[in-house]
């Protein structure tokens, strides 16, 4: 059996990769993505929800969101608000989706102070099992350094811990 556990590396000093398997079949785990029901049960680190989760799931279309922190022992972050913007570049079901995430405004304009990332995700069929790997690539390893440095991977360990646990509750 693999591991549940995230892995992540560099490779050319502005692309960080992620991986991790999950306990379910590919499918699901890609139903999980292109859903606003299902990402809103578990997107974003723990103790954030997602008040507001808008899909428009095909290539250009756009994918419009707020992280809300609902945990007092978060401290400072309780009540803080995180938007973001994904445009979808291309999918191909249940194998890939390429999306461009951006920090956003409420009324969906980028932040452009902040790195965007384009986003690969590939869903690998390992039967009945599957492999999610993210690439997110970066314009520089200034933006990569950047968001690495806000927690991103602690983010996106908790963030995938959630997505296991609603795939468990699907199966």
């Amino acid at each position: 059996m693999t591991s549940n556990t995230l892995t992540s590396r560099v490779e050319n000093d502005r692309v960080l990769v992620l991986e991790r398997d999950f306990d379910a079949p590919r499918e699901l785990v890609f139903t999980m993505f292109k859903d606003s029901e299902y990402l809103k049960q578990w997107w974003g680190p723990r103790g954030w929800e997602l008040p507001v989760c808008n899909v428009d799931f095909r290539p250009g279309g756009v994918w419009h969101y707020c992280m809300k922190c609902a945990d007092r022992g978060q401290g400072e972050y309780f009540g803080m608000e995180s938007w973001g913007k994904g445009v979808y570049k291309e999918i191909i079901e249940p194998e890939k989706i390429i999306y461009v995430d951006s920090f956003s405004d409420p009324e969906g304009n980028t932040n452009e102070d902040m790195p965007s990332t384009t986003n690969t995700l590939e869903f690998i069929d390992l039967g009945g099992r599957t492999k999610l790997i993210n690439r997110a690539e970066y314009d520089s390893a200034e933006s990569l350094k950047t968001v690495t440095d806000m927690g991103v991977i602690q983010g996106i360990t908790e963030t995938w811990n959630r997505l296991e646990e609603a795939l468990q509750k699907l199966k």
